[in-house]
């Protein structure tokens, strides 16, 4: 009977039951075993609904989200790595900021410095100031004529504003030296003796970078370009710009 009860509980139509019975006293006839079988059945059977019920409308119908699992571990992959960058630019950008804070001359604190000036422009030869081509306690006589000057006697000579020595020659023991003080201002010296200084070197207007020893007089022409400047004075041994 327990198949019958679990039956009943599921109320499920039997078609067939074991019907287990004691013996008792009286022995009854043999058709009446089949009999009871019969009434048990018919009476769960009575009990129990339709087999055919249809389904109910309100069932839900749901997906199969098995592979969701997946697709949410691909992603907290991705996040993870996302955020491991950004922080790793935070650090960078923190370290670069630090360094610029804390050291002078770094190449993005040069190229922020740069951007906040203006750029440079060009100086203008008549904004420099000249100095005398020989020492003021000279001997030597100097003089001027269309932009070139010129001195003999035994003399230091120096050279007219602080610059750059370019170039050195020489040509029958004497020797022609060109200094540079702007891209475009440059000033030749012709006759001279000695020069102490070697290209490359710079120079400064009030130390003397050569020597006449006065056997040949010496020249000096200044250019702008390849254009002789002649708009100056003489005071004494300093050319002194014309206003």
């Amino acid at each position: 009977m327990d198949d019958l009860e679990y039956a009943e509980m599921l109320e499920i139509p039997v078609s067939t039951v074991n019907v287990v019975k004691k013996r008792g006293l009286f022995r009854r006839r043999a058709g009446a075993q089949g009999d009871l079988k019969d009434d048990v059945i018919a009476g769960v059977n009575s009990r129990a609904p339709a087999a055919e019920e249809p389904l109910r409308s309100d069932f839900a119908v749901t997906e199969d989200l098995t592979e969701a699992p997946a697709v949410k571990s691909r992603r907290d992959g991705w996040s993870g790595v996302l955020i491991a960058e950004a922080v790793a630019a935070c650090l960078l950008a923190g370290g670069i900021f630090i360094t610029n804070a804390l050291v002078d001359n770094t190449a993005i604190n040069n190229f922020v410095a740069g951007l906040s000036q203006p750029a440079e422009q060009e100086v203008e030869y008549t904004d420099l100031e000249l100095s005398p081509v020989v020492s003021t306690l000279s001997d030597a006589e100097v003089s001027q004529s269309a932009g070139v000057i010129t001195f003999s006697g035994r003399t230091a000579v120096y050279p007219v504003c602080d610059g750059t020595l370019s170039s050195v020659t020489s040509e029958g023991g004497l020797y022609t030296a060109e200094v540079e003080f702007s891209p475009t201002f440059t000033a030749v010296f012709s006759g001279l003796t000695t020069v102490y200084s070697s290209v490359g070197d710079e120079v400064r207007a009030n130390i003397p970078f050569a020597y006449t020893d006065g056997a040949s007089p010496v020249s000096v022409s200044m250019f702008d370009g390849d254009e002789v400047i002649s708009n100056f004075s003489l005071d004494g041994a300093l050319p002194v710009w014309n206003s």
